[in-house]
C-alpha cells in the first residue's frame, strides 16, 4: 500500500519552464507519440527568442524534445512551430505505448479482387475535404442539454424514460457491410440528382 507521504517523496517541482533536451527531425517521430497540444506565448521581453526558435525549427524541420512539469507530474513534450506559433505537444513516454508486435494483427490474408474493389469504391464515394467544423462532440452536446434541463428544473432531479438495453453484438461480415454501404451511398446520390428542378419552356 502506498500512502500520501510516499507520493510526496517523488513530488516534482512545477518550475513553469520547458527544458529542451534534444532537437530531432519531425519525420522521425511516429505521430502516435503526440496526444495533447498547448499554444506557447512569449513572456514580456521574450519576443525575439520566441521568433528565433519558431523560425529556426521551421527552417530545419526539427522538433524540440523537452521535459515539462505540469502540476506535480513530469511530461515528455515536443516543441514545434505551427501556424505562426510555437506549440507544446505532450507526448507519451516509450514505455507507455503498446508494442504493435504483441497484438494479434493479421499479417497476410488472401483478399478477393471483387472485395478489394468494393472497399476502394466505398472509400472513393465517401471521400471529402477535411473540415473540422463538420464533426461534433455528441457526448458534450448531450451533457450540456442535461445541464440546461437541470437549470430549468431548478436543480431538481429529472425523470428519464428507461432506455432499452443494447442488443448483443454479433460477428460482422465486413464484405456484406461494404455492399450495403455502397448501395446506400448510391441511392443517396440518385435521390440528390432527382431533386434538381425541371426546366419549363416559356409559353409563346
Amino acid at each position: 500500500m502506498l500512502k500520501d507521504e510516499d507520493f510526496e517523496r517523488v513530488d516534482l517541482e512545477a518550475t513553469q519552464t520547458v527544458d529542451i533536451q534534444d532537437f530531432v527531425d519531425l519525420d522521425e517521430i511516429d505521430p502516435i507519440f503526440f496526444y495533447k497540444p498547448y499554444y506557447l506565448e512569449p513572456q514580456k521581453g521574450g519576443d525575439k527568442a520566441y521568433v528565433l526558435l519558431r523560425d529556426s525549427l521551421k527552417q530545419k524541420k526539427k522538433v524540440g524534445i523537452a521535459k515539462v512539469v505540469i502540476k506535480t507530474r513530469e511530461y515528455l513534450a515536443g516543441v514545434k512551430p505551427e501556424d505562426g506559433a510555437l506549440v507544446l505537444e505532450l507526448m507519451h513516454f516509450a514505455d507507455e505505448l503498446i508494442d504493435a508486435g504483441t497484438l494479434h494483427i493479421p499479417k497476410k490474408v488472401e483478399v478477393g479482387k471483387r472485395e478489394l474493389n468494393m472497399a476502394t469504391t466505398l472509400i472513393d464515394s465517401m471521400s471529402a475535404k477535411w473540415d473540422p467544423e463538420k464533426y461534433h462532440d455528441d457526448y458534450r452536446e448531450a451533457l450540456m442539454h442535461v445541464i440546461e434541463r437541470k437549470v430549468e428544473a431548478g436543480g431538481k432531479e429529472i425523470e428519464e424514460k428507461p432506455k432499452k438495453a443494447p442488443k448483443p453484438t454479433k460477428v460482422i461480415d465486413l464484405v456484406k457491410v461494404l455492399q450495403q454501404s455502397l448501395e446506400q451511398t448510391g441511392s443517396k446520390k440518385k435521390t440528390a440528382r432527382g431533386r434538381h428542378p425541371q426546366r419549363h419552356k416559356k409559353a409563346a
